[in-house]
């Protein structure tokens, strides 16, 4: 107990980093930004930590922020769960998710609100890690997982389908004249290490394996960080191209060339063990979440994989 941080912090440092704004995270709080980010300085001060990267006008996670935020927020909301528990709070419904912290992000959270105003009595706690689920051990009712689908003695549900493209700024396109596959040569590759073969599957399956170092480049904890490199200019992500549709029609990132390839059975997949379907929360959150996958467009052509690629 003598390694606990102050509640208050890390209450400041779990919602700033949930939400992606100290602004958003006073509002939750109700207490002014400034007090949030004195607040985070406080908790960084005591772990010795950096745990935001912050611009004028935003903040990012760093790698040890990610990973503090992954390991201590189903913590705090079970802590929040047994305390409303306990004091009798009733009438809501809870369901309890998993995924990672891009698909989370990126595709999961930006359509939230369409479940809120399905079912305003369903309470979503989200969460994020890279590791296996214990279903036994966790209170976690339904997880988000990329894979193979072969999860043993648990329901599983095909998601969207998982298609690679690189993906870059406009700016970095323009400069460095991008218009064809063979344009990549000499090219900085942005890497995440939750994914480490993603550009190598893209390189080899095009034709590029000898002209490209599949391997070279920059390497990052998380795609979110790799995303954020690629907005920064500094050159190519291979992406999850799914993922950062908004972007791309945005503009803030563009598919330079392609083809896209797609990795066949090896995507992402809701898993449950089937006892948790007695939870009314969880069979409204799995209907709705299906009806987004089969709404969610892909790419007319695609190219698939290289067969040892298609499948771990």
């Amino acid at each position: 107990m003598q390694n606990l941080p102050p509640l208050n912090p890390l209450r400041a440092f779990e919602a700033a980093a949930r939400h992606s704004s100290m602004r958003n995270a006073a509002e939750e709080m109700n207490v002014t930004p400034g007090a949030v980010s004195r607040q985070v300085k406080a908790l960084e001060d005591s772990l010795g930590v950096v745990l935001f990267r912050r611009t004028a006008s935003e903040i990012f996670l760093t790698a040890e922020g990610e990973q503090y935020f992954e390991s201590i927020s189903p913590h705090l909301w079970a802590l929040a769960d047994a305390t409303k528990q306990l004091a009798g709070g009733k009438g809501q419904e809870v369901v309890h998710i998993r995924a990672y912290t891009t698909f989370g992000g990126k595709w999961l959270i930006p359509r939230l609100s369409s479940f809120s105003d399905l079912h305003p009595g369903v309470e979503i706690r989200l969460t994020t890690s890279l590791e296996a689920v214990d279903f036994d051990r966790e209170r976690v009712d339904a997880a988000i997982r990329l894979g193979d689908g072969d999860y043993p003695g648990l329901e599983v549900e095909k998601l969207i389908e998982n298609q690679l493209a690189p993906l870059c700024s406009p700016e970095y396109a323009a400069r460095h004249d991008l218009k064809a596959k063979e344009d990549l040569a000499g090219k900085k590759l942005l890497h995440t290490l939750a994914r480490p073969e993603d550009w190598r599957v893209w390189i080899e399956t095009v034709g590029l394996g000898q002209l490209v170092d599949w391997y070279h480049g920059p390497k990052y904890a998380s795609s979110m960080l790799a995303y954020q490199a690629a907005l920064d200019h500094q050159g190519l992500m291979m992406a999850q191209k799914s993922l950062f549709r908004d972007d791309l029609e945005a503009g803030r990132l563009v598919q330079p060339f392609g083809p896209t390839v797609t990795r066949g059975p090896f995507t992402y997949y809701l898993i449950y063990p089937r006892n948790r379907m007695r939870n009314p929360a969880l069979r409204k959150f799995q209907s709705w979440l299906l009806q987004q996958c089969a709404a969610e467009k892909d790419d007319d052509e695609v190219l698939p994989a290289l067969p040892r690629f298609g499948q771990v």
